[in-house]
């Protein structure tokens, strides 16, 4: 099966910015681009940090805690490197939507810049990027389903299971050979990219998950 990754979602252009790059141009760079936040790179293009527009408005938020001294460097910062939230949380392009959801939920961000085998930034991959696989048809999801999990993985017959989706809700019914196969079914269709929920109406022809069963 084929599942598209993180270097598939995500933005090859990336806007970014340097350390010593001034508030009121970082400012300026997410109004002209049109965008919330930006990566700030060292001086051989590796991430080193985030800047958003809630770091911005932090500083020309109240007077932070004088006893903080982090919110208070924070403030009192001019630019990028003092601004920005740090260290970087960064995703690979070869990581599957899960793993890349999981670390923004993870870390709470947005956003992640994405990086190659040596650190450098090939790209940004948002929330909205990872929503893109829900867009999927339903008619693809159910062939790549019967195709795919079915027949060339698991080695079903396509007409012993009848699959229906409707708005990426996956309802399987009929009957498989061991009943062993369901929980890799279910796992298989879970995996499969657009797929919301899988419900399951299967019987199994042999219980191979007994005392006396070979699963």
């Amino acid at each position: 099966m084929q599942h598209r990754s993180v270097g598939d979602l995500m933005t090859r252009s990336v806007v970014r910015v340097q350390r010593g790059t001034l508030f009121t141009e970082i400012v300026h760079v997410l109004h002209e681009h049109d965008i919330t936040a930006v990566p700030v790179v060292d001086d051989e293009d590796r991430p080193v940090g985030v800047v958003s527009e809630a770091d911005l408005l932090a500083k020309a938020s109240k007077q932070p805690d004088p006893l903080d001294a982090r919110a208070l460097a924070k403030h009192e910062a001019t630019t990028a490197e003092g601004l920005m939230t740090s260290p970087a949380v960064c995703a690979r392009p070869d990581w599957s939507v899960v793993e890349a959801a999981r670390a923004m939920e993870e870390h709470r961000v947005k956003r992640l810049p994405v990086v190659d085998g040596t650190g450098r930034l090939v790209g940004l991959v948002s929330r909205g990027d990872l929503l893109r696989v829900f867009l999927r048809t339903d008619r693809a999801i159910r062939e790549e389903i019967i195709e795919d999990v079915l027949v060339r993985t698991l080695g079903e017959r396509p007409s012993a299971v009848g699959v229906e989706v409707n708005h990426g809700q996956v309802r399987l019914s009929g009957s498989v050979r061991r009943r062993s196969q369901l929980p890799v079914l279910l796992q298989l269709c879970r995996s499969v990219d657009g797929v919301v929920s899988v419900e399951e109406h299967l019987e199994a022809e042999t219980d191979d998950t007994g005392p006396s069963g070979t699963p």
